[in-house]
């Protein structure tokens, strides 16, 4: 083995999703484990937090999905290879997956794959070009959940030769940390959201898009209201529409329809999630298709919020049901609302012994140090 490992990651961009943070985790890691880190990627918000001390940023057009900018691509990451005699290439995305698939056959380098999520295939040759994430010397499914999708749908392209594994994706159980947030953010947060001291807070995040459940979640309240008016509590959905106006606007009249316009409040961004953890009382994750993994889960745990989630996908492996939250039948809002009434009249010991567990579950599971470590053993012992 090179008396230092030299891992390139390439990914599309580096925004704030699962999988940008965990390649910029990795990334850090892998220099204070006396490793040459680089990331390849289009740009992206995360890129000017990238310790350049630590790690060498390259720009590339990587999110493309022409196939002439892709070869392009696979020409300078095999030029790159060489130049800077890179040991291992990881690959988090399809696009730049299939250039790093040919500039490894070209170099002769070890190739990683992570395969982040359930990726749409309604043809031949979209599974196809999906395939790319199961052609590599080490295949890393980010949850139990990923690792059987990948084995009923893509059985014909995995090679038994190859190392196929689970490495749960992890969080920053330091940055989401009840301890760490000052009563001063907490209510700058709270008078800036103009919520009402006394009312219980419900925490909706995630992007706004049909499949992230937030219809559902509009309908749920709705029937909870008819059970106990109209002051039990608010509800914050916290998330951007990315350009979804006319499902922004749906959700909109839908408020207006059950007249929870004074109860719902749509807020596009926040730049400290933990406080906005902090402040709620529980948390909803209602997604109706398995998540892959679960971030939203996972971090209001480890702020010790309970969390209330469709028992589907990633989140059935994140949640301890009835311990660190309470999970109900996906597309469900019947179900959904009878539990959204059963944490809203849990007593405040029962909520915080929840919150407690769910940290305990995180620390235990899916902390990053745990992610960072486990994937840097695997460079290891491919390379070996």
């Amino acid at each position: 083995m090179p008396t230092k490992l030299k891992v390139l990651q390439v990914i599309p961009k580096l925004g704030y999703g699962g999988a940008e943070t965990g390649c910029y985790d990795i990334a850090h890691y892998l220099n204070e484990n006396d490793c040459k880190s680089y990331i390849i990627a289009s740009g992206g918000e995360l890129t000017k937090f990238i310790n350049k001390k630590k790690v060498k940023l390259i720009r590339l057009p990587v999110q493309s999905k022409n196939p002439i900018i892709m070869l392009f691509n696979a020409i300078v990451i095999s030029l790159i290879i060489i130049f800077c005699n890179i040991n291992i290439v990881h690959a988090r995305s399809r696009a730049p997956a299939w250039s790093c698939f040919l500039a490894t056959k070209i170099t002769g380098r070890k190739f990683v794959t992570t395969f982040h999520g359930t990726y749409n295939f309604n043809s031949k040759i979209k599974k196809l070009y999906n395939s790319v994430m199961v052609r590599s010397d080490l295949i890393i499914a980010g949850s139990n959940f990923i690792f059987s999708h990948i084995n009923e749908n893509y059985s014909e392209y995995l090679n038994t030769n190859k190392k196929f594994l689970v490495i749960f994706r992890g969080i920053n159980t330091d940055y989401f940390d009840p301890s760490t947030t000052s009563e001063k953010d907490e209510d700058s947060l709270f008078k800036s959201w103009e919520l009402k001291v006394g009312k219980k807070i419900i925490l909706f995040p995630g992007r706004l898009t049909s499949w992230k459940g937030q219809e559902m979640f509009l309908d749920s309240i709705n029937k909870v209201n008819i059970q106990l008016g109209h002051d039990a509590f608010i509800a914050v959905i916290l998330g951007s529409d990315q350009g979804r106006e006319l499902y922004k606007k749906k959700l909109i009249r839908l408020v207006e329809q059950y007249r929870l316009t004074n109860q719902v409040k749509f807020i596009e961004h926040c730049k400290n999630m933990p406080v906005a953890y902090k402040i709620s009382n529980f948390v909803v994750s209602a997604s109706i298709e398995p998540e892959s993994f679960g971030r939203i889960s996972v971090e209001a745990q480890s702020m010790q919020k309970p969390i209330l989630a469709s028992n589907i996908g990633g989140s059935k492996e994140t949640i301890i049901d009835n311990k660190t939250g309470i999970l109900f039948e996906p597309g469900n809002s019947e179900e959904m609302s009878k539990k959204i009434i059963e944490l809203l009249n849990l007593d405040e010991s029962t909520l915080n012994q929840m919150g407690i567990e769910g940290r305990k579950n995180v620390i235990n599971k899916f902390n990053v140090e745990k992610m960072c470590f486990s994937t840097y053993s695997e460079y290891k012992k491919l390379i070996n």
